[in-house]
């Protein structure tokens, strides 16, 4: 996993280097009840998301450089 800045001090970025999650899944997998895994609830994501919100942040869902999962959140205010 790497956590890092967005190239444009907007935020931050959370990349794993697993399967990823296909371009068609990337909207759905926030909802509840979608698992991303077999065996899940499908509420980790919905949650990730809902926080991301509650703190007037965007969460959006990439590729990672090597293939994963890209979480990238924008809208998060830095202090130094």
């Amino acid at each position: 996993m790497t956590v890092g800045a967005l190239p444009d001090d907007d935020g931050f970025y959370v990349a794993d280097d697993g399967v990823g999650i296909a371009p068609e899944r990337r909207v759905e997998v926030f909802e509840a009840g979608h698992p991303t895994a077999g065996s899940g609830t499908g509420l980790g994501l919905r949650i990730v998301e809902q926080v991301a919100t509650a703190h007037d942040w965007t969460v959006d869902l990439t590729e990672s450089a090597d293939g994963g999962a890209r979480f990238e959140f924008r809208g998060v205010e830095v202090v130094d």
